[in-house]
């Protein structure tokens, strides 16, 4: 059974349909690319899954077995479906430590009298979820930065931290929103190898919506290629790379330059009748 399931999925603002009727499948285990070109809907299809917006009546979304349609965030993340995004919503004042400690919280087992009453229990809980979120920050890179303010870090730094918070949740499903948006291209090798092994040792799904097709093309299972807000091509990496409805383009003359590779993404029409092939 498919852990993520959309059918029909469609959200319009005023006169604009963000989102057409998309229909699409994420397995268990698995890493399901996203792609399109800019205000093809990527985001707004995140925002959809985790309760940021309502979809449009007609639409259904299921989240390991339940129905989460009209379901509020809150309700949506405590399932274990978490995201990072685009603009980094850390605490720049906190530690990076703190940051992440922040993303486990709903996973505490005491409630706020618990330090009065148990005041023993709850430092033993403490310190174990504290070196749990210090073995995360060793994971992602960010141990020697523990004890530092997130402002003090440098973009990809802060991507990062954005990272271990969202992994603290325990999610069953990650949403990564251009995680390589801004990383130089020994960053975005090393962004690939941490997502490939945060899939097998947190046994995560993952949806990710990136720009550098370097990313999604060598660690993707499946890709779903959005335009306009309709899904135009689905498949494995070889199928939509050879799709003649999406075209690969590059910024750069250097096919090495990751940074720069894009997406734009062209419907294929009659000439005469303007239909959608």
């Amino acid at each position: 059974m498919a852990l993520l399931e959309t059918r029909n999925l469609s959200k319009s603002f005023g006169g604009l349909q963000a989102i057409d009727k998309v229909s699409l499948k994420v397995e268990p285990n698995t890493i399901h690319g996203l792609i399109g070109p800019n205000g093809s809907g990527k985001s707004t299809f995140f925002n959809l899954l985790t309760g940021v917006y309502q979809p449009d009546e007609g639409s259904y979304i299921s989240f390991d077995g339940v129905d989460i349609t009209n379901s509020p965030a809150h309700t949506i993340a405590g399932l274990g479906l978490a995201r990072t995004f685009q603009l980094l919503r850390l605490y720049g004042e906190l530690s990076v430590l703190d940051n992440v400690m922040v993303g486990y919280h709903p996973h505490t087992k005491y409630g706020p009298l618990a330090p009065l009453l148990n005041g023993a229990e709850v430092r033993r809980q403490d310190k174990a979820v504290r070196e749990e979120m210090q073995e995360l920050l060793e994971f992602i890179g960010l141990a020697d930065h523990a004890e530092i303010p997130a402002a003090e870090l440098s973009g990809g730094q802060r991507r990062l931290l954005a990272l271990g918070r969202a992994i603290a949740m325990r999610p069953k499903m990650l949403l990564l929103d251009e995680p390589g948006a801004g990383l130089s291209p020994v960053n975005v090798d090393n962004l690939m190898a941490t997502i490939m092994t945060l899939k097998e040792r947190y046994n995560l799904t993952i949806i990710v919506v990136e720009h550098i097709l370097k990313v999604v093309m060598s660690t993707c299972d499946t890709i779903s290629v959005l335009d306009h807000g309709q899904k135009i091509s689905e498949g494995t990496p070889e199928y939509v790379k050879n799709d003649p409805a999406v075209v690969e383009t590059r910024g750069s003359d250097d096919p090495d330059r990751t940074n720069n590779l894009s997406v734009s993404v062209h419907i294929r029409r009659d000439d005469q009748r303007g239909t959608r092939k």
